[in-house]
């Protein structure tokens, strides 16, 4: 490989390809390797870094002022753990900046370092992000060498030697290992998020990698929660006794996880319980239901996502992140598609005829994003309560 590294270059970015882009290393030091997808939010980078669906990805911020706001512990979205089951790296056009807002609790680069994202900033974002959207999302390594030193030919084969995340489950690793109960709602200023006492509904919600506010949402609605691993089987959901089923979030592909989830998901829709998948779980949910999922080339990543929601004719603008689509010519005649992507025209929502069992592509608690969705919960709550 004949690429020169230009002058003060403490990180860099090798695609498979061959492709290096140079830049200014921040965050955590070492190499970190993934997909690299592009995220058009323009708020809430702690949010999305935390999210567990980003796991096994490099993530590069259309927006280029990043770090103004700082971090805080009430903004992280995943319920453990760090980079190993979230956003490996991040990309950024400019160096992020020190926080100025009275939330922040620690400057994003020390967060970064602490967590261990791999971050590389003062690259040409618009071009990367151009690529992607021409190519596909490609394999990349990540790099933060404070003096420099980069083997770019060994970068460059590690990154063409990832076989990617087609085939891969990795809700395993960013479920709980053990069932806990949740009690904390959605954020209210300046308070922060009150503690809901639960009605007389309980929720066990199948965890593949569940958000935060996503249990806020939920137990907003007045139910009570409880978390289960992955791996948990539909005869101990049930044992339970739930009013009610949530298939979360989640990262890899939902027909690697789907091998031991739909069976035990089917067995969910046949007892009769209202079901709500989201995102990973809205996957899975359609692959019980007889669809079909699919790699997308570029994925969807964005705070600004138009979505019709069929049943209503409303349009919601959503936030996104899902690397893999339900099969809309696959849909089963007893599956209804309940909501669509104004974007591509990509399957964004299904619901089972005749039962109370729906899910969305989307993610309805947003965080970050708008609450155009937050009605999916209520709705689901009412579903419930028949």
């Amino acid at each position: 490989m004949t690429t020169q590294l230009l002058p003060g270059v403490t990180g860099v970015l090798a695609l498979a390809d061959g492709t290096i882009l140079q830049g200014v290393g921040c965050g955590a030091t070492g190499t970190a390797l993934g997909e690299v997808v592009f995220n058009t939010a323009m708020t809430g980078y702690q949010e999305i870094l935390t999210d567990p669906s980003y796991m096994s990805q490099i993530l590069a911020f259309t927006f280029p002022h990043v770090g103004n706001v700082g971090v805080n512990v009430e903004d992280v979205e995943q319920m453990g753990g760090g980079s190993d089951t979230s956003a490996r790296g991040a990309i950024f056009r400019d160096v992020p900046t020190e926080p100025a807002n009275w939330r922040s609790e620690s400057s994003f680069d020390d967060w970064m370092k602490r967590r261990g994202v791999v971050g590389l900033a003062g690259v040409d974002t618009r071009a990367l992000t151009a690529l992607i959207r021409d190519t596909g999302a490609p394999h990349a390594v990540i790099a933060h060498d404070p003096d420099g030193d980069f083997d770019l030919d060994a970068l460059v084969a590690q990154a063409k030697a990832w076989t990617g995340l087609v085939g891969l489950d990795l809700a395993k690793p960013a479920s709980t290992l053990q069932a806990f109960e949740w009690d904390e709602g959605l954020w209210d200023w300046p308070e922060g998020h009150p503690r809901v006492d639960a009605a007389d509904r309980s929720v066990v919600v199948i965890d593949y990698g569940v958000k935060r506010n996503i249990l806020r949402a939920l137990a907003s609605t007045g139910a009570k929660i409880t978390v289960v691993p992955a791996t948990t089987t539909a005869e101990e959901v049930l044992a339970r006794n739930p009013d009610g089923v949530v298939l979360s979030n989640g990262p890899g592909d939902p027909a690697a996880t789907g091998e031991y989830a739909v069976p035990e998901i089917r067995k969910l829709v046949e007892s009769g319980k209202p079901l709500f998948g989201i995102c990973l779980g809205h996957q899975m949910l359609a692959l019980a239901l007889g669809a079909k999922t699919v790699k997308m080339d570029q994925g969807h990543h964005g705070a600004n996502h138009p979505v019709k929601d069929l049943t209503t004719g409303k349009v919601e603008i959503v936030s996104m992140n899902h690397g893999f689509t339900v099969d809309r010519d696959s849909l089963p005649e007893a599956v209804e598609e309940t909501h669509v992507s104004l974007f591509d025209g990509t399957n964004c929502g299904i619901a089972l005829k005749g039962r109370p069992v729906f899910s969305v592509q989307h993610h309805p608690e947003a965080s970050p994003g708008p609450t155009d969705s937050l009605y999916l919960f209520q709705r689901f709550a009412d579903s419930m309560k028949g």
